[in-house]
């Protein structure tokens, strides 16, 4: 019996975050097709030089044609306008900007790159209210993308 799609995708992406995975990722345990912890280093030069940052990747049977839930996890939550204290991201290419293309590994450089650009290490300014509400999967919530500034 052939292979669903996505396992055939996530065993290809998995097969190339080993052979090359970006700068500042590492594989902390892949072990199924339903949840992957990746390590992320804060680029050198950025606020978070020398930071280490834990993501939670879930997978769904649609994957790639449905983004997949991505998480920052572990004792390690940056502290940036985009990303709330329960470690939920605010980046468009997760939700409404999700395109089958994407991959892991870009997801990986787009939150590096969303990092790296960050001023001011500061919360969101409803992270208090947002974390009290918020559902577990953050892709049930109704981002509004209107900061492309961090």
């Amino acid at each position: 019996m052939a292979k669903p799609m996505f396992a055939r995708r996530l065993s290809k992406e998995l097969k190339d975050l080993a052979m090359n995975a970006p700068a500042g990722v590492n594989i902390i345990d892949a072990n199924d097709f339903k949840v992957w912890k990746l390590g992320l280093a804060g680029a050198p030069g950025t606020l978070y030089d020398g930071e280490k940052f834990q993501l939670e990747f879930n997978f769904g049977p649609n994957y790639p044609l449905e983004s997949p839930q991505v998480l920052f996890v572990g004792d390690n939550i940056p502290v940036h306008p985009h990303i709330y204290s329960n470690g939920h991201i605010c980046l468009d290419v997760l939700y409404n900007h999700w395109s089958p293309v994407q991959t892991v590994a870009s997801i990986c450089l787009s939150l590096q790159s969303m990092l790296s650009s960050c001023t001011s290490k500061e919360p969101p300014p409803d992270n208090a209210t947002y974390v009290k509400t918020a559902r577990a999967n953050p892709k049930h919530t109704a981002w509004a993308f209107h900061d492309d500034t961090v």
